[in-house]
Order: structure tokens, then C-alpha cells, then sequence
């Protein structure tokens, strides 16, 4: 089971728990008291403890809640709580987190790391760059929680090794301070510490302030007393208000900062007002209160707003990591969920976002006492809740699938070299099944079990063998999948040989020969539309007595191509039958079995089809199904192919398309993979999109191949390679029940014969490394080597560019092609780029 524990007060959780109950029903857990939970050493990290409910507040759908009594105990896979420092929870809760084997999202040392505004202040100027609040700041001795000569830009710390005899160096620090020009625009200073350090001897200074010998740190009151600049032709008066702004921010999929809400409060510039103050308030009419008033302005203040925060998240992560596993109180303990108050100062006639700390949770309770107050008068429900949840929910998975056992079917090319990566990351245990006995994954992996399963048409053999194999070594996989295309059936025997979780052989067959695929959705006649409106008309060819036959059924201009094919290879335009006996003569000399042209599909034989060409836009639709239903789908674009071949030029994402068509697309995709018996997995599926609406290609019964694994996830966070593994688990897969695309992506497919001269000789493969470790393109390896020649080439690689905007991401990769030279006219780039509308 799933189990998502809160430890401590609801309150802040309450809204998190519901939305939680109803996205995995029972999934999340409340413990009120230390009495209904205890710690028992873990059977699989020494040193840590498992965290076991007896009892509990289990959340279901509709907003129910029950006092379950838990018999046996359940096991926590994901703890969090009420970590606030000096809380009335805190000690418990802190004690029964301290030291799981499970993700803990956070713990008291770091909370109380998160409230100490000199730790925060220095990691958010010295890790984010951000500007904070010029601080003094004086500390005794060495402090484990700083560098031993701490430099950031505002922030000045002075050691003292000893409080007494020390008075004259105070008063030197604040007098400089006070009297530096950091501190002109500020009337106000105030003082704050974070622990008693017992006997000070502080004196009176400059402004009346108090300044006491290991207090710290010392800083203006929150506020700069200068009224906010109006922009031009603004007729909002000029107001003496400090506008505090609280983000709070999640650690989402793929460990990134995502700022979740953003919620204001207006006070006096000479006294700020503080969490809980005031009533809160959205951002953009906050901004209008100052004079902010155009929409542009906003959006930009906005933008800036969320990089800042994320910043601030991503730098305090990267400092959790430096720190011991004790200082933050289990090597599993880390923030997930986190505030950050930003002040929005004038600076020379310009606003500035200023940080000024970090929280656990005052952020979390301001915002959701935000949205709250938005119910109340019709507004829709917020976001916070279901992102939270999702995040949650999501690190539960992650632990859950740890130390399983995998039986992976098929090593597949270099292009899936992240399988092995990613395995590694999620803690899974992978048993490969490869025909290749040097690949090299054999030490990549927990067992390597070489096997010639090439020859497919005898996968019933393979399958009963491969268990044999399996079984001879004591392996009990908990799941069996594949992603390599030529072995998904064999995949599918094997799982139903061992009784684990899958499509069916039959399912997988049908969507594995294409032409079987359209022949059997065309007789698919139930439904609005029913899925024969999606196929298109087909015959197999196998003998040029086939040829002539097929030529009767389907118009010209026709699409021929292997009945099993992958990457494209050996699809051509035929304009008429003569062509198309021309091809398939070509293809049925050049491509006879699998050592002609490893990987795409020739173990199954090299029989053709012959099917309508259908005009439009082509579409990938790549789906999460788990007993029939959708969990996640993403639709990405592909650029013109080059004809008469169809060899894949370029592709954007997310979709250029409106939602609406989108939807189309998503709709056709999953009612072609029910059809077809495919209702558990993670599949890839080609459309056409013409003008009367979508068009099958073909359904990839696996995970989408090239680029697409690496771009979703870089776009929308989800990975499917773990969403795969999951299905395989019987655990639906928790996905964003609402994707919102963190940004652009548009990437070219680079040719051995087009462009090996400028990557290889000219250079620029380097250059391009160069720029990924600098994180500005994004590289996806295909091919070791050019594969195949001529008409049967495939892609080697793919070379993408972020962007804002898909026009920004475009622009950025035309620039970086013409100056490699990718772009030519025989592959003319900007022609690629422009259908990305």
C-alpha cells in the first residue's frame, strides 16, 4: 500500500489530505498522536528506522475521513508534518521522523536551518543571487551551518571568539553599518537572534538600536521608507506601504522548484506587516495598489517573481545536500515544501524584489487561507492543494518502486542509455534479458541473462525459455517490461508465463503489425465516433502478386513501408503501382532479416504494406493507461518529412495545436489502444491530423522512443520511463491531473549523409557538448554510428533548444544550425521550423 503520513496538526495539511483522498483514495494518512505510530529498525537501510501507523485519519474520496485502526501496522513510504520550530507538535513529531528509511519532507534541524534568517540570507545572496536586506550579523566562534569565511553580497559577518571585552568592535561594526551607503534608503533597523547565547553586553548605538554581543543579525526593519515610484502617466497616489509578497514553493517532479501560490499583504513602510498580520491578497491588484497597472508590467513583475523564488528553493536544496546526514536529520529528510518572503522595494526609481526569509510553513497556511477567501466569494478552487498532494504523492511512488526487482526484455541502442541511468536513480533492480552477449549494459545491471531472441516469428519458443532461464536463476521479478520495439510481444509472453502484470500477447500483436492494426479497428463500429474512423485503408504485401491486389483497395498516392517497421526505415511515397513495385523490389532485396539492419523490425520478417496517404499535420500522442483509463497523455508536432521518404526532420513541444485539437488527438490515440486491448502500459502513437480530424499511423506498444522520454519530462516533469515501471507495479502512476508546460522545446534530427562532415570533422559534436554541459541545447544520441544508407538511413541524432515561447525556442535553434552548419540547403532547417504555428 501507499502511504502518505502527515504527522501532527491538520491544520495546514487539511486542504492537502482531502485533495490527496480523492486522487488515491486511502492513500493518505493523518497521525494526531505519538501513540498511533512507532519506529522499527529497517530491513533495508541499516541505521534508519521504518515508521509504522497503528492508527490513523485515512482520507477518501468526496471529502470522507475514517479513524482506521491499522491491523497489521502500515508502513510509511512518504512522512511529513508539523516541523515549525518551538510548535507544540514539534517535539514528537521531530522524534518520530528523525532517522526513516522512507522521503521525509523535512524535519526539525531543518526547519530550524529554514528560520534562521542569517543561514537563509546567506544562501539566497551567495547560492541564488539574490539581493537581500544589507545584514550584519555577529556570531561566536565556528558555526557549523556557514562556511568558515561566509561571502555574499549584503551580508557581513563578524566572529567573535569571545562576548567578553568586545563592545568597542560592536559598536565599530554598527557604526559602519549604519553609516554605509547600503543603508541610506532605510530609516528603520531592527534586530533579531536565533538561539540564546547567554550573557551579552550590547550597548546603546545610532538610531536608538540595541545591538547585544552573539545576537544577530542586524538589518533594516523590512522595509525601505521611500514611497514606490509611479510609472509614467499612473494616477495612483504615492503610498508610504511595504508590500511583503509570500511564495510557496514544492519540490516537484524530477527534484524541481515550482512555485505553487503567491499571496500578498500591504502594510505600513515604517512597520511591515508579518504572516498572520493582516489579511492576504492576490498579486496583481497588490500591484495596482502601487501603481502597477499595466497587464505587461504585471506579467513581467510576475516572471521575475517565480525565478526568484525557484532560485531561492534550488540553492537551499543544493546546500541541504552538502550538509550531514545528522544535520538534517536523516539521510532521507530534505525540504519539499517551502516559503519564501520576498519585499518589493523602490531602488533608484525602480522595484526590486528583495528577499528577506525562508519558512516551513507560515507561507504554506497564508496561502491557503488565500484561497480559502477566494472560495468564499465564487472564485474557483486554487491550485496549491493538488499540487501539493501530487508532489507528495509522487515522492511515495518514487519509494516504493525502490530495490524491485525489473525483468527488462531487450537492451535496444544507444538511445536508451538512460534506461540504466535512471534504474540506478530510482533504486530499481534490473534483470536483463539481450541477445547481444556484449552489450554493453551486461554491467550495467543486476543480472545479465544473454539470450538470441532475434528471430521473432518463434517468440512463443523464446518465451517459454527466457522463463526457464529466468527461474533457473531463483529470479521472482515483481514486474516485466519492455521499451526496445522489436521485443514488446516476447515482453508480453514472458509476463503472462510468470503471472505478472501486462497487456495482453494478443493485444500487443495486433498493435504490433500495423496492417492488422487498421484491419482490426476497422471493424471496431461501436462508439461516438467508434475507432474504425480512425484507421486508414491498408493491405499487406508480401509478393508483387500483392502489389497488384492491394493497388485495387487503396488509392494512390499510397504510403509503403514494413509491416513491423521502426524508425522510419524503407517508408516511402508511391505515386502509382510501377513505384510501388519498384520499392518493394528495392526493400525486399536490401532487407531480408535482422542482420541487414539491426532494431527495426526485420526479426519479424520484412512483409510490407501499402496504405491511403493521408494529408495534414503528424502528430506523437504518448500515453499513461492503467485498467483503461488515462492518467497523463502529451502531444508533440512533427516537422515536414522529407518525401518521398518520411524520415523525420524536426518537432516541437508541447503542440503547436489548440487545445480542442489536442483533445481530438488524445481521444483517437486512447480509443485505437482500448480497441485494440491495450489497457495497461505506456504507449506511443502516431497520427495524422487532416482536416476532418485524426488519422492512425500506427500504435508503438512501449514507450515513446528518440527524444520524446527526455523532452516530457524536461517540459512537463513526469518521466514515463518511471510511469512504465509503476503500470508494471499494478500502481496507477500519480501524474499532474492539469500539465502546464514549464517552457519550449524545438529540436532538429541531424543525418550521418547531411551533416557528419560539420559534427564530425568540422567540430561540431564538441561544440555541441559543450553547450549541453552549459545547459543551453539539448543533445539526444540516436546512433553510435550512421545507421543504415541511402533511402534506410536513420537520424543519429537530435539537437534541441529551450525558449519562453516556441517562437523564442525556434529562433534559437535556427541560429545555433546555421552556425554549425546543420542548416544547408539540402536540409533546409527554417523550412522545418516554420509548420510550428
Amino acid at each position: 500500500d501507499m502511504t502518505v503520513c502527515i504527522l501532527g496538526s491538520p491544520t495546514a495539511f487539511l486542504p492537502v489530505l482531502l485533495e490527496g483522498g480523492t486522487r488515491c483514495p486511502g492513500a493518505m494518512v493523518l497521525c494526531l498522536s505519538p501513540t498511533w505510530a512507532s519506529r522499527v529498525p529497517s530491513e533495508t537501510s541499516p541505521g534508519a528506522w521504518s515508521l509504522l501507523l497503528s492508527q490513523g485519519v485515512s482520507f477518501e474520496v468526496g471529502g470522507h475521513s475514517t479513524l482506521e485502526t491499522f491491523a497489521p501496522p502500515r508502513r510509511a513510504n512518504y512522512v511529513t508534518g508539523t516541523f515549525a520550530a518551538g510548535g507544540p507538535e514539534g517535539g514528537w513529531v521531530g522524534e518520530l521522523a528523525r532517522d526513516l528509511d522512507c522521503p521525509t519532507g523535512g524535519s526539525v534541524p531543518l526547519a530550524h536551518r529554514l528560520e534562521d534568517p542569517l543561514v537563509t540570507r546567506w544562501v539566497l545572496a551567495a547560492r541564488a543571487g539574490l539581493p537581500v536586506p544589507p545584514t550584519l550579523a555577529f556570531v561566536l566562534g565556528v558555526r557549523g551551518d556557514l562556511p568558515a569565511e561566509p561571502v555574499a553580497a549584503g551580508v557581513r559577518v563578524v566572529r567573535l571568539e569571545d562576548p567578553q571585552g568586545q563592545e568597542n568592535l560592536v559598536q565599530e561594526e554598527v557604526a559602519t553599518f549604519l553609516g554605509g551607503t547600503a543603508m541610506e534608503p532605510y530609516s528603520q533597523v531592527g534586530t533579531g537572534t536565533r538561539r540564546d547565547m547567554g550573557n551579552t553586553h550590547g550597548k546603546p548605538v545610532a538610531g536608538g538600536v540595541g545591538v547585544g554581543v552573539g545576537q544577530g543579525p542586524l538589518s533594516p526593519a523590512g522595509g525601505r521608507a521611500c514611497p514606490v515610484a509611479r510609472p509614467p502617466g499612473s494616477p495612483a497616489p504615492r503610498l508610504p506601504v511595504a508590500l511583503r509578497i509570500c511564495t510557496l514553493v514544492c519540490r516537484s517532479w524530477g527534484d524541481r522548484p515550482h512555485l505553487c501560490q503567491v499571496a500578498c499583504a500591504v502594510g505600513r513602510a515604517e512597520a511591515p506587516v508579518r504572516h498572520g498580520a493582516a489579511l492576504p491578497q492576490g498579486l496583481d491588484s497588490s500591484l495596482q495598489q502601487w501603481g502597477v497597472v499595466a497587464a505587461g508590467q504585471q506579467q513581467a513583475l510576475a516572471t521575475r517573481l517565480r525565478g526568484a523564488a525557484e532560485a531561492a528553493m534550488a540553492a537551499l536544496l543544493a546546500t541541504e545536500a552538502e550538509l550531514s546526514p545528522q544535520q538534517r536529520g536523516g539521510a532521507r529528510a530534505h525540504t519539499d515544501l517551502l516559503g519564501v518572503d520576498f519585499l518589493l522595494a523602490c531602488v533608484d526609481d525602480a522595484l526590486e524584489l528583495v528577499a528577506l526569509s525562508t519558512n516551513s510553513q507560515r507561507c504554506l497556511e497564508t496561502c491557503l487561507l488565500l484561497e480559502a477567501m477566494g472560495c468564499a466569494v465564487g472564485e474557483p478552487p486554487g491550485d496549491v492543494p493538488r499540487l501539493l498532494a501530487e508532489a507528495l504523492l509522487h515522492r511515495a511512488q518514487c519509494h516504493l518502486v525502490e530495490g524491485k526487482d525489473i525483468l527488462l526484455i531487450g537492451a535496444g541502442g544507444v538511445s536508451k542509455s538512460f534506461v540504466w541511468e535512471a534504474a540506478r536513480d530510482y533504486g530499481l533492480r534490473i534483470h536483463l534479458v539481450e541477445s547481444d552477449p556484449e552489450h554493453f549494459a551486461a554491467g550495467l545491471v543486476q543480472t545479465f541473462l544473454p539470450y538470441d531472441s532475434r528471430e521473432h516469428r518463434r517468440d512463443e519458443e523464446h518465451a517459454e525459455r527466457v522463463t526457464e532461464l529466468v527461474r533457473s536463476r531463483g529470479l521472482q521479478p515483481h514486474a516485466c517490461l519492455s521499451y526496445w520495439d522489436d521485443c514488446v510481444v516476447l515482453a508480453a509472453l514472458v509476463c503472462q508465463r510468470l503471472g505478472l502484470r501486462g497487456s495482453s500477447p494478443a493485444a500487443v500483436r495486433v498493435a504490433k503489425q500495423k496492417s492488422r492494426t487498421h484491419q482490426h479497428l476497422q471493424r471496431c463500429r461501436r462508439g461516438r465516433p467508434p475507432p474504425a474512423a480512425f484507421a486508414v485503408p491498408c493491405r499487406r504485401l508480401q509478393s508483387h502478386g500483392d502489389v497488384e491486389r492491394a493497388a485495387g483497395a487503396v488509392p494512390f498516392p499510397a504510403v509503403a513501408k514494413l509491416e513491423f517497421g521502426a524508425g522510419g526505415v524503407g517508408v516511402r511515397l508511391v505515386e502509382s503501382t510501377g513505384q510501388c513495385h519498384a520499392h518493394a523490389a528495392r526493400l525486399w532485396r536490401d532487407l531480408r532479416d535482422d542482420a541487414d539492419h539491426p532494431g527495426i523490425g526485420l526479426g519479424w520478417g520484412n512483409a510490407m504494406l501499402l496504405m491511403e496517404y493521408v494529408p495534414g499535420t503528424e502528430h506523437d500522442v504518448d500515453l499513461v493507461v492503467f485498467e483503461g483509463r488515462l492518467l497523463g497523455a502529451w502531444v508533440s508536432d512533427n516537422g515536414p518529412t522529407r518525401l518521398p521518404a518520411f524520415l523525420e526532420t524536426a518537432a516541437c513541444l508541447p503542440s503547436c495545436l489548440p487545445a480542442d485539437r489536442q483533445a481530438q488527438l488524445v481521444r483517437a490515440a486512447l480509443q485505437c489502444c482500448l480497441a485494440c486491448g491495450l489497457r495497461d502500459g505506456v504507449f506511443n502513437v502516431e497520427l495524422k491530423l487532416a482536416p476532418s480530424g485524426p488519422r492512425l499511423l500506427e500504435i508503438n506498444p512501449r514507450m515513446g522512443g528518440f527524444y520524446l522520454r527526455d523532452w516530457i519530462r524536461e517540459v512537463y516533469g513526469p518521466d514515463l520511463l518511471l510511469a512504465a515501471v509503476l503500470v508494471a507495479l499494478g500502481l496507477p502512476p500519480v501524474l499532474p491531473a492539469r500539465p502546464v508546460p514549464r517552457g519550449h522545446l524545438a529540436g532538429v534530427m541531424c543525418l550521418g549523409s547531411e551533416h557528419g562532415s560539420a559534427l564530425g570533422g568540422g567540430g561540431g559534436l564538441a561544440a555541441l557538448r559543450g553547450l549541453q554541459n552549459r545547459g543551453l541545447v539539448r543533445l539526444n544520441r540516436l546512433f553510435e554510428e550512421t545507421a543504415g544508407a541511402g533511402e534506410y538511413e536513420e537520424p543519429c541524432l537530435s539537437v534541441a533548444c529551450a525558449g519562453a515561447t516556441r517562437a523564442e525556442a525556434c529562433l534559437r535553434l535556427l541560429g545555433l544550425c546555421q552556425a554549425l552548419g546543420i542548416d544547408s540547403p539540402r536540409y533546409p532547417v527554417e523550412h522545418f521550423l516554420s509548420h510550428f504555428k
